[in-house]
């Protein structure tokens, strides 16, 4: 089951750190992702990693502002996101992918948490 939280409103240029805990994940295949989902738009990949090494990948859009990362002991991971933009707002999502690489395409993720909204505001 996968938690999503730290979403909420914040002006452009601020920054917000969006958490997701996997609870009762035991086991270090697979991989996470970040997906947001903006009004009138397609889900789309945001950020990746994987449960184990230190893969990860992130979307264009948010290269070089956002950061994903993951506490293997906690069975969590984070997107540190910096530098927002109003195009940034969305409802995101964390999805987890049980065994396989990680990738940026949703339908291959195994579950999925409820989302959590970040608002950037001009």
């Amino acid at each position: 089951q996968l938690q999503a939280s730290g979403g909420g409103l914040v002006q452009a240029g601020g920054s917000l750190r969006l958490s997701c805990a996997a609870s009762g994940r035991t086991f270090s295949s697979g991989a996470m992702g970040w997906f947001r989902q903006a009004p009138g738009k397609d889900r789309e990949f945001v950020a990746g990693i994987r449960w184990s090494g230190s893969r990860t990948d992130y979307a264009d859009s948010v290269k070089g502002r956002f950061t994903i990362s993951r506490d293997n002991a906690n069975s969590a991971v984070y997107l540190q996101m910096n530098s927002l933009k109003p195009e940034d707002t969305a409802v995101y999502y964390c999805a987890d992918r049980t065994y396989g690489p990680l990738t940026a395409t949703a339908r291959v993720y195994d579950s999925w948490g409820q989302g959590t909204l970040v608002t950037v505001s001009s």
